[in-house]
């Protein structure tokens, strides 16, 4: 038997260029963290899990790694939920953790295949 989700679209200006150059893939989001759409996670060296890239982490995770493509709720425990791992993405529709900023985070995706676009001015 098929199965289909349907969503009303809300535009969140969150992709910033050709939507058919999006990579996603399933990762695990950790414990004890409720997050949005287009929250920069990094990789918990120790397990593969994600969470949210804080510059003062010391586990791995302070480098950023993905873009999370939907809103997850893990706070009553861990989450697999679909992640960004190539793309445009507006600078300003991020979230960034503590310590990060879209300037300090660019150079460190964009190897990784995910561009920062700065939004420009309608």
């Amino acid at each position: 038997m098929a199965m289909f989700r349907s969503d009303v679209y809300e535009p969140d200006r969150l992709i910033a260029g050709n939507a058919g150059l999006l990579v996603s893939w399933s990762i695990t989001l950790i414990e004890g963290q409720n997050l949005e759409r287009g929250a920069v996670l990094g990789k918990i060296t120790s397990g593969g899990k994600y969470t949210l890239s804080l510059s003062a982490s010391v586990d791995g995770s302070e480098d950023p790694d993905v873009v999370l493509a939907e809103d997850t709720d893990a706070s009553a425990g861990d989450k697999v939920t679909i992640a960004y791992a190539r793309g445009d993405f507006n600078e300003n529709a991020l979230i960034i953790g503590a310590g990060h900023t879209a300037d300090s985070i660019r150079e460190g995706l964009r190897v990784k295949g995910i561009s920062l676009i700065p939004a420009l001015e309608a």
